[in-house]
């Protein structure tokens, strides 16, 4: 997935795709410890992609605070 993508969707959507990805790496992990994948390049490519999606609601968060915050200081003056 793309950070276009992500970026795109909402925060709600953002964690339901995130755990969905996660279920899907945790699948992909077993499997592999099974029997070989044919492209294990899949695995990194998930841990890539939820890495992106923790990137971004990191970033969404620390803007939200920042917010937050500079509305108290105005408030309080």
């Amino acid at each position: 997935m793309k950070q276009e993508v992500i970026q795109e969707l909402s925060t709600a959507e953002l964690i339901e795709r995130l755990d969905e990805e996660r279920k899907q790496l945790t699948r992909l992990r077993l499997n592999h410890a099974v029997s070989p994948l044919e492209n294990p390049n899949k695995i990194k490519n998930y841990r890539r992609t939820i890495a992106r999606m923790l990137t971004e609601l990191h970033k969404r968060k620390t803007t939200e605070a920042a917010k937050e915050q500079s509305t108290a200081a105005v408030n309080k003056k």
